[in-house]
C-alpha cells in the first residue's frame, strides 16, 4: 500500500483514506484512493476487505483524508468511494462498485 490515513469526526465515526493499487491497470501500474466511512478504523477496513481487498493494512497516518475527501464520502449514500491518485479535479468520485466490476469484453 502506498499510503493511507485518517480522521477522526466529531461524532465518533471515522473516515479512512487508503492509496492502493488499481485492480483495473493490472501489471501496468497506477494507483486509487479509496474513502471508508465507518464507525472505526477496524470496521473501515473490514468493508474494504469485504469486497476482496484482502491484503489492505493501516498503518500509520501518513495521508489523512483532506477535508474535501471526508465532505464527498459523507455525502455518499454508501460511504464508500474511490477515483485515481494522484487526483485530478476534474474527475468526479465513483462508488466502489465500479472499480470493483469485472471488465467488459470488447
Amino acid at each position: 500500500m502506498a499510503g493511507g490515513g485518517f480522521s477522526k469526526l466529531p461524532n465518533g465515526t471515522v473516515v479512512v483514506a487508503l492509496s492502493l493499487p488499481d485492480p483495473a491497470a493490472g501489471p501496468a501500474g497506477g494507483t486509487v484512493r479509496v474513502l471508508v466511512h465507518a464507525g472505526n478504523r477496524a470496521r473501515a477496513l473490514t468493508r474494504i476487505r469485504n469486497l476482496g481487498l484482502r491484503a489492505v493494512y493501516l498503518r500509520g497516518n501518513t495521508e489523512p483524508p483532506t477535508p474535501d475527501e471526508i465532505t464527498a464520502v459523507l455525502h455518499h449514500p454508501d460511504g464508500l468511494i474511490w477515483r485515481t491518485a494522484p487526483d485530478r479535479a476534474e474527475e468526479l468520485w465513483h462508488p466502489i462498485r465500479a472499480l470493483l466490476r469485472p471488465a467488459r469484453p470488447a
